[in-house]
């Protein structure tokens, strides 16, 4: 039971990114690169804030149960800065890459462009997001030991799997939408990445109320997906031509037989 346990909540928490990484990245070497290279800058982002939220926890009280509890809340609002922080230097590498990439083709152009950059860098920031957040969980969930013995909700596992896989598609979503408004500069859109960030990690301080935390999220992560669409070109037209399945006839049809050279009397 454990093992099911196990495996059916990390198919839920990693499985579209799992998909997405199949279909849209492991076949172009170059976006696996961008998926490797986006994972550490996450971790040396998580370095950092573990660093300061493991000092600040040795020089405060110990035995303060509510200051401790603030210093966690300090802790998770330091990681969502420092992330973003280190989501907008990999902007910054990934465009002087880009330019040098466009340098050296022969047609003048990158061969990756920089949206695909940024899904590539989004969803790498989401899956190690996921791994760090899950792996003790689905660790537990093999047992020893039965969830909600003791009065805990017996939902623990698989909330946590549907949480992760939210985190995951929110990264990928902010990850689109950031590098957008740092091309364009329009930093009001970067600012709402940043308090869409702290929203999402503060309500998971509501748990275990999961009514209060889970629904939010995934509203959250629904208007980002929307918004990550449409930011990247997308539009209800294109939804619309993929539901119906069907391919447009080409109008411009040329006629051969107009130019051929008349024959010679």
């Amino acid at each position: 039971m454990g093992a099911a346990v196990c495996f059916g909540c990390a198919g839920i928490a990693f499985g579209p990114a799992f998909a997405l990484v199949l279909f849209t990245v492991v076949a172009e070497p170059l976006r696996v690169i961008v998926l490797v290279a986006g994972a550490f800058f996450w971790l040396v982002s998580l370095l950092l804030a573990s660093l300061i939220w493991f000092v600040s926890v040795r020089l405060s009280d110990r035995e303060d149960a509510k200051l401790q509890y603030g210093l966690l809340i300090f802790g998770a609002a330091v990681s969502v800065l420092l992330q973003e922080a280190f989501r907008f230097a990999y902007f910054k590498l990934l465009k002087k890459a880009d330019e040098g990439l466009a340098t050296i083709s022969e047609d003048g152009r990158s061969p990756i462009s920089l949206r695909q950059m940024a899904y590539v860098s989004g969803l790498s920031f989401g899956i190690i997001s996921g791994v760090f957040s899950v792996i003790n969980i689905l660790a537990d969930s093999i047992g020893p030991g039965i969830v909600g013995i003791q009065g805990d909700s017996p939902y623990y596992f698989i909330t946590s799997a549907f949480l992760t896989m939210a985190l995951v598609l929110l990264h990928t979503f902010w990850g689109v939408i950031f590098f957008d408004a740092c091309e364009r500069r329009r930093y009001w859109r970067l600012g709402l990445v940043v308090a869409s960030h702290l929203l999402t990690s503060g309500l998971t301080f509501l748990n275990p109320w999961y009514e209060a935390s889970l629904v939010p999220i995934f509203i959250i992560t629904l208007c980002t997906g929307l918004w990550a669409f449409f930011t990247a070109g997308g539009s209800f037209r294109n939804i619309l031509k993929c539901l119906s399945c069907k391919q447009e006839d080409d109008s411009r049809v040329m006629m051969y037989s107009a130019l051929q050279v008349p024959f010679e009397d």
